[in-house]
């Protein structure tokens, strides 16, 4: 049955082979895989772009380095940790809609409902993909945010309150990615049995 449908035996002949024949428990735990994985990066990266910016503006006012390092605990950790987080949700709620077959068999039957297992694997895979896209910028724009807060408060003590709101709406991206994320993820169900007809 391969040969009819595929280039190659185990249908590895290109990359369009190879996505057009995964199976949609693969794309659904690659959902599940980036939604997670990105999430983290997001979080890893922002707290890198600050934390660099904050050692460096603290050579030119020692002041800062305990205020805003007491801030970050406070605040952009707090915004990074969250962002890892919602990627850990979203990861539980997705692998929680992942079912196997009710009977165990090498191939699934013929009245199978393929639309609604299809549609349950890029259902799923999309929805972990936006929530580590959007977790990804999220803690990209915080850790700009609390950057250019570290260096706004070596110039200038006023802007670092100002600048903090700014850092706030940045996290804000996080939680509509992870909403995005569960409103996509709602109707991915794997069917567990045959059609009755």
């Amino acid at each position: 049955m391969a040969s009819a449908t595929c280039q190659s035996a185990y249908c590895n002949q290109g990359w369009s082979e190879v996505l057009t024949h995964m199976s949609p428990y693969g794309f659904a735990n690659f959902g599940i895989a980036f939604g997670l994985g990105l999430s983290v990066v997001g979080a890893a990266w922002g707290i890198w772009l600050t934390g660099s910016s904050l050692v460096g503006a603290a050579v030119k006012a020692p002041r800062i380095r305990s205020k805003n390092l007491i801030r970050r605990v406070w605040s952009g950790v707090d915004c990074w940790n969250s962002t890892a987080i919602y990627g850990v949700i979203m990861a539980i709620i997705l692998a929680n809609k992942v079912k196997k077959p009710e009977e165990a068999a090498s191939s699934l039957s013929e009245d199978w409902d393929w639309a609604g297992y299809y549609y349950a694997g890029y259902g799923m895979f999309s929805s972990g993909l936006s929530v580590g896209l959007t977790n990804i910028a999220s803690g990209v724009s915080v850790g700009i945010a609390g950057s250019s807060c570290a260096i706004g408060d070596a110039q200038d003590s006023s802007l670092f309150v100002k600048i903090l709101i700014v850092e706030i709406f940045a996290s804000a991206l996080g939680i509509f990615g992870i909403i995005v994320g569960i409103i996509q993820s709602n109707s991915c169900t794997f069917p567990i049995t045959a059609l009755s007809g």
